[in-house]
């Protein structure tokens, strides 16, 4: 009976909980059913729960994202957002997987995939999610996905924020092939 109470500990601590974590516990498949039964514990997609009374943020969502797809980096519009470089909210999140890894189907929530290779695929990691510096690269090298207006923001609110960082920026826009085009906006902004 512990470990009952076990789980629904972590879930509301953790916020997600994947089954292994819970079998870890001793929590038995049986007691996790009886528990989302019970109303006490909700099913989020195969494998990964929360406690009932957890409230789901845009934090909620990345984590999920970050629990299901484990190969995946937050990218672009979605690292944007995390490092407060845009007033853009994404309808979804965005993550960067390898050019042949298989691209997951997750219920909840709706994932947008965008290819990376590479040193633009490993560099400038910092929690799962790109570095700021990298993350504006990014925006410039799919500013037909995400817009240029997104990632002229982007380098408008990385030059506010994050003064000094010039050079940081300049590797990941050599990384991601982007220098020329970053070029004439860096020089409008300074």
């Amino acid at each position: 009976m512990a470990g009952r109470h076990d789980a629904i500990d972590l879930a509301r601590s953790a916020g997600t909980v994947r089954r292994a974590e819970l079998e870890v516990l001793v929590v038995s498949r049986s007691s996790l059913y009886r528990l989302v039964r019970e109303g006490r514990v909700q099913r989020l997609d195969r494998g990964l729960y929360a406690a009932t009374e957890h409230d789901p943020s845009a934090e909620h969502a990345l984590s999920l994202v970050a629990k299901r797809v484990p190969t995946g980096i937050i990218c672009l519009l979605t690292a944007l957002r995390f490092h407060v470089l845009t007033t853009q909210a994404p309808a979804e999140v965005w993550a960067a997987l390898p050019e042949r890894a298989r691209c997951p189907q997750l219920a909840y929530p709706r994932l947008r995939m965008a290819r990376f290779s590479g040193a633009a695929l490993t560099e400038g990691i910092g929690v799962r999610v790109y570095s700021a510096a990298k993350t504006v690269a990014d925006g410039f090298k799919y500013r037909n996905k995400v817009g240029i207006d997104v990632a002229v923001e982007a380098l408008r609110e990385f030059g506010g924020r994050y003064r000094g960082r010039a050079t940081e920026l300049a590797y990941y826009a050599r990384i991601c092939r982007v220098t020329r085009v970053l070029q004439p906006y860096l020089d409008a902004t300074a």
